[in-house]
C-alpha cells in the first residue's frame, strides 16, 4: 500500500508556508465554508469523520468539542497540545515546520465552534524552526484577516498565541500543559470525576478544548470536503478513520515521517521505509516509547488501527514506530527507556516517582552484570504497582513497556541475569558497551 498523503500533500512546497501560497492550493477554504454553517453542524461533522485524537490516546475529537457549554458566560479557550514529547515522534514538528497554515486554520474552526475567542499553541522550546514557521504564519494570518477581529467579515473574534515550554515530558499531558501555561509547575492535576472536565473548568478555570497538533490539522480537509468522506479513508478498520502520520525509525533504510490510511499493515509501512537496515527484524515498538513492544511474529499480523492493534497487545500511540533489528539488545533498550521517564517523572505521586527509580535503578543493574534471580518478578511487581496508580498517564507509559519486554522477550531477560552479559553477543552490539554508563538519579 502506498502512502496517502493528505496533511503532507504540500508539505515538500516551500509556499505552502506563507498564506498566499497555502491559499493557492486552496487554503482557509475549509474556514470558509464552517463560517455558513451552524456551529453544531460543524461539530457533528467531525464527529461523522469518526476522527479521534492523534496524540496517543485516540479519543473521539467531537466529543470534545461538544463538551465546551452551548450557553457561553465566560472566555473559552481552545489549546494546541504542540509539546510532542514521546521519543521517536517527530511528525508534528514536521507539520508545524511545513504546513503551518493548516494547524491555524484547523484551531480557528475549532473556535468557532466552541465559541472560543483565545487560543494557545503549546510547543517545545527545542522545536527553533518549527516556532519560527509559526510566528510567521500566525503573522500573515493577522496581516490577512484571518486571526484577530472580525474574521473576514464573519463578525468571529480569535486572537492566537504561541507559548514555548521549557521541555518537560510531563507537559505533554493535558493538565500538566495547562498548569505550565498558567505559570504554575508542570503537574497534572485531579481528573474526571474527582475534578471537572476541562470542557467546563480548564485553562485558568475556563470552558477549554485541548486537542494535539495532527488532530487540529485534519479539521480543515473534514469540513471542507465533508465527515463522510473523510470516514471512508480506514473504512477497513472496526472504529479508526483517515490517515494518521508514523514518525519511522530505528533500523530502516528510509527513517522519516509517513502518512499512511488506517488499515495499512505494519509489514506495509516497514516496506515504505525502505525495509530493514543491517539485520533481520526483531521487534517493533508501534506507536512511541511508552507502548508495549512487539515481536517480528506480532508485527506481520498487525494491522494498524486503535482496535487493530489491540490484537497483538500494543498500540497506535503517537505514531512513532521504531523498528529493530536483530542485533538489539532488548535489555538495554528498555533500561534506556524507563531511564529516561525516571528522569521525566515530575516526582507528584509516590508510585511514579519512586517506581519508576527502581525500574531504572533495577534494570541498570541488570546491564552492569549484577543481575539477581528474582528481578524479573520485582520488576514486574512494580509496573503492577505504577499501572493504573498515578495522576497521569507517565506511570503507565513507564510501566507498559518494561511488562511487555519481560513478557515477549523473557530468555533476553533471563540470559543476562544469569551470564551477566547480553546474549546478544555480536560486534554491534559490543560496540555499545562503553556508552552503558550508570546514571545517579537525584
Amino acid at each position: 500500500m502506498a502512502e496517502y498523503k493528505l496533511l503532507f500533500e504540500h508539505s515538500h512546497d516551500p509556499e505552502f508556508k506563507t498564506l498566499k501560497g497555502y491559499q493557492a492550493k486552496g487554503g482557509y477554504k475549509g474556514l470558509e465554508k464552517a463560517f455558513r454553517m451552524e456551529r453544531q453542524a460543524i461539530i457533528d461533522e467531525i464527529k461523522a469523520s469518526g476522527l479521534r485524537g492523534r496524540g496517543g490516546a485516540g479519543f473521539p475529537t467531537w466529543i470534545k468539542w461538544n463538551g465546551i457549554p452551548k450557553e457561553k458566560t465566560q472566555t473559552h479557550y481552545v489549546l494546541c497540545n504542540a509539546d510532542e514529547g514521546e521519543p521517536g515522534t517527530f511528525k508534528d514538528k514536521q507539520i508545524m515546520e511545513t504546513t503551518p497554515f493548516v494547524l491555524i486554520e484547523g484551531m480557528t474552526i475549532a473556535a468557532f465552534a466552541t465559541q472560543a475567542e483565545v487560543g494557545y499553541i503549546y510547543v517545545r522550546a527545542e522545536f527553533v524552526d518549527a516556532c519560527r514557521s509559526l510566528r510567521q504564519a500566525i503573522d500573515e494570518a493577522y496581516a490577512g484577516g484571518f486571526l484577530g477581529k472580525n474574521i473576514q467579515g464573519s463578525g468571529f473574534d480569535f486572537d492566537l498565541y504561541l507559548h514555548l515550554g521549557a521541555g518537560s515530558y510531563e507537559c505533554g499531558e493535558e493538565s500538566a500543559l495547562m498548569s505550565s501555561l498558567m505559570g504554575e509547575r508542570g503537574m497534572p492535576r485531579l481528573k474526571f470525576p474527582h475534578a471537572p472536565l476541562p470542557t467546563i473548568s480548564g485553562l485558568f478555570e475556563r470552558p477549554t478544548v485541548i486537542n494535539n497538533v495532527e488532530s487540529y490539522a485534519c479539521a480543515p480537509y473534514i469540513i471542507e470536503k465533508g465527515g463522510e468522506w473523510y470516514a471512508t479513508l480506514g473504512a477497513s478498520t472496526k472504529n479508526s478513520r483517515g490517515t494518521k502520520l508514523f514518525s519511522v525509525s530505528g533500523h530502516v533504510n528510509k527513517p522519516g515521517n509517513y502518512e499512511i490510511e488506517f488499515g495499512t499493515t505494519l509489514t506495509e509501512l516497514l516496506e515504505l521505509s525502505g525495509g530493514m537496515k543491517g539485520g533481520k527484524l526483531k521487534a517493533c515498538v508501534p506507536g512511541g516509547s511508552s507502548v508495549p513492544i512487539i515481536n517480528a511474529e506480532a508485527v506481520g499480523k498487525a494491522i494498524i488501527g486503535y482496535e487493530e492493534m489491540a490484537e497483538v497487545q500494543s498500540m497506535v500511540g503517537s505514531g512513532a514506530c521504531m523498528f529493530l533489528n536483530e542485533h538489539t539488545c532488548i535489555v538495554s533498550f528498555i533500561w534506556r527507556t524507563a531511564y529516561f521517564y525516571a528522569m521525566e517523572s515530575c516526582g507528584k505521586c509516590t508510585p511514579c516517582r519512586e517506581g519508576t527509580k527502581w525500574m531504572e535503578q533495577i534494570l541498570r543493574r541488570i546491564i552492569m552484570g549484577n543481575g539477581q534471580p528474582g528481578d524479573m518478578d520485582l520488576l514486574l511487581q512494580i509496573t503492577q504497582q505504577i499501572d493504573g496508580r498515578s495522576f497521569c498517564g507517565l506511570g503507565d507509559a513507564a510501566a507498559w513497556p518494561v511488562a511487555a519486554a519481560i513478557r515477549v522477550f523473557p530468555e533476553e531477560f533471563e540470559y543476562y541475569i544469569k551470564h551477566g552479559k547480553s546474549m546478544v553477543n555480536t560486534s554491534e552490539a559490543r560496540a555499545l558497551a562503553p556508552s552503558w554508563q550508570q546514571p545517579v538519579l537525584a
